[in-house]
């Protein structure tokens, strides 16, 4: 049975940072590209990033270049995201997908999901 858990969301105040995690169990966590998603309420899911199964980093959402940075322990089989300088605007349910060999923009190409982290910035 897969699971994908995500951690570490919260509320923090402007400029601070958060570091999130997603552990995923039940599949060859090598095998798998992942992807860090978010959604603000009443928005669709949008892709932040992705990290291939080789560890080639997939561009960054404009929104978050320079502040979020992606990485992945095959070793933990653990995903991460690091959050700098956040911002009230980055507000919303953070998730994790794996998808098999490749990174995709659309959620489609995700076979399996967390239930999500929520972060909360205040101004």
């Amino acid at each position: 049975q897969v699971q994908v858990v995500e951690s570490g969301g919260g509320l923090v105040q402007a400029g601070g940072s958060l570091r999130l995690s997603c552990t995923v169990s039940g599949l060859p966590f090598g095998d798998y590209s992942l992807g860090w998603f978010r959604q603000a309420p009443d928005t669709g899911r949008e892709r932040i990033s992705c990290v291939t199964l080789s560890g080639e980093i997939a561009r960054y959402l404009d929104s978050v270049k320079g502040r979020f940075t992606i990485s992945r322990d095959n070793a933990k089989n653990t995903l991460y995201l690091q959050m700098d300088s956040l911002k009230p605007e980055d507000t919303a349910i953070y998730y994790c997908g794996a998808a098999q060999r490749h990174c995709y923009e659309s959620i489609l190409g995700y076979q399996y999901w967390g239930q999500g982290t929520q972060v909360t910035v205040s101004s």
